[in-house]
């Protein structure tokens, strides 16, 4: 356009001045019009523009990564109070009956090079596991982890490693409690309130798993008042804590935090096998009930009236019915007229709904008084006192 207007202009008849100036001026305008089109396409995309959301997501990324997770935090409020348990255990020299086959024939020994001896050496068997410090110089960890041991040692996450000796230990809730010989200060786990936790809330599990300190593992809690004989598990008493948060061997007796970094339950137990990456944990409360009776007393009671419980779903009533399915010889329940297939209703003043629900009034009970117990058999309701006894009475029974 600018060159065809230049064309038109060049046609008239003008003087040479006036066509030299006219020249002049449309240069000009030709320059001024070229030179505006590459500030024009600066401008339509600023410098600032281009470079503004580019350096956000690095300031972000600054921030995000500055920040600590809650985690970290939980981790950091108890990881130090969290201890390595090693246990020792001297086994002694075995004699090998000379009445064995594998000795009647001295030239069979020979033969095969079987240069054995009479006795077996005495030994040392070691083993380790976790635990933490929940008060002055107490340690709260599992029964087995430290059962028939001859010495134990605690390490601290600072590097030391320090004696303890045992204050007691119950192996029908799987507990135990050890005393650190040696001058605090100690650092201390917060102790949290396991009847508070709901199923989907975030689950830590801190502990020393094949013997690598300070282990973390993140879940969730899959679910509550898992009854042990639904693992197959009948010399034990407990109700644990569900958690997908891997638990190894050597977590045992390590704490379950909360996402406030609250010890909420013990490692105790995880499923192999089929069905594996199913964890347990003894609920902190229960915990916290076991641990000062055996500071107090040295020992735990275990009220029992001696039977065995089945729960069954029937669609007619909306809440399970707990059935009797065996009743222990020489037992309080058995003295009393307790039969199998007696159907529970109550205890005390508590509905029965569930077996846990037995347990529970049958604990609080306690030994020295009588229960009463209101059950169904065939269309008849009955009511029944029972005495409940320590678990250690029906066992010599």
């Amino acid at each position: 356009m600018v060159i065809f207007n230049l064309h038109y202009y060049g046609g008239l008849n003008l003087s040479k001045n006036i066509r030299k100036s006219q020249l002049k001026r449309y240069f000009q305008k030709l320059l001024l019009i070229v030179s505006l089109i590459p500030v024009g396409i600066t401008y339509t995309y600023p410098t600032k523009v281009i470079s503004q959301p580019l350096s956000k997501p690095k300031i972000n990324e600054v921030n995000l990564f500055s920040k600590k997770s809650f985690i970290t935090k939980a981790v950091e409020r108890t990881g130090a109070a969290v201890v390595t348990i090693e246990t020792q255990r001297y086994v002694k020299k075995r004699n090998f009956p000379r009445n064995s086959q594998l000795f009647l024939d001295p030239y069979f020994e020979r033969f095969f090079g079987l240069d054995l001896p009479n006795e077996n050496p005495p030994r040392i068997e070691q083993n380790q596991g976790s635990g933490f410090i929940f008060a002055d110089g107490l340690v709260m960890t599992n029964a087995h982890v430290v059962n028939g041991s001859d010495k134990v040692i605690v390490g601290l996450t600072n590097g030391k490693k320090l004696n303890a000796k045992m204050i007691g230990q119950d192996s029908f809730t799987d507990l135990a409690v050890l005393k650190i010989e040696g001058k605090g200060p100690w650092p201390k786990a917060k102790l949290g309130d396991s009847a508070k936790i709901k199923v989907g809330d975030w689950a830590i599990a801190v502990g020393n798993p094949f013997g690598l300190e300070n282990t973390v593992t993140l879940g969730i809690i899959s679910n509550l008042n898992r009854n042990v004989t639904q693992l197959g598990i009948y010399d034990k008493k407990l109700e644990l804590i569900q958690t997908d948060a891997a638990i190894n061997p050597g977590n045992s007796g390590g704490p379950l935090l909360n996402s406030d970094g609250e010890v909420i339950g013990i490692n105790t137990l995880i499923r192999s096998g089929p069905g594996a990456g199913l964890s347990f944990a003894i609920p902190i409360n229960k915990a916290k009930e076991i641990a000062y009776q055996l500071l107090n007393d040295g020992k735990v009671i275990h009220p029992m009236i001696g039977i065995s419980l089945i729960e069954e779903s029937i669609s007619e009533r909306k809440n399970n019915v707990v059935k009797v399915g065996y009743v222990v010889p020489n037992s309080p329940a058995e003295k009393s007229g307790i039969k199998i297939d007696d159907i529970l209703i109550k205890i005390g003043n508590k509905n029965i709904e569930t077996a846990s629900d037995v347990i529970k009034q049958i604990s609080k009970n306690g030994i020295k008084e009588q229960v009463n117990i209101l059950l169904k058999r065939k269309n008849k309701f009955i009511n029944l006192k029972v005495k409940p006894t320590d678990i250690t009475n029906l066992q010599n029974n």
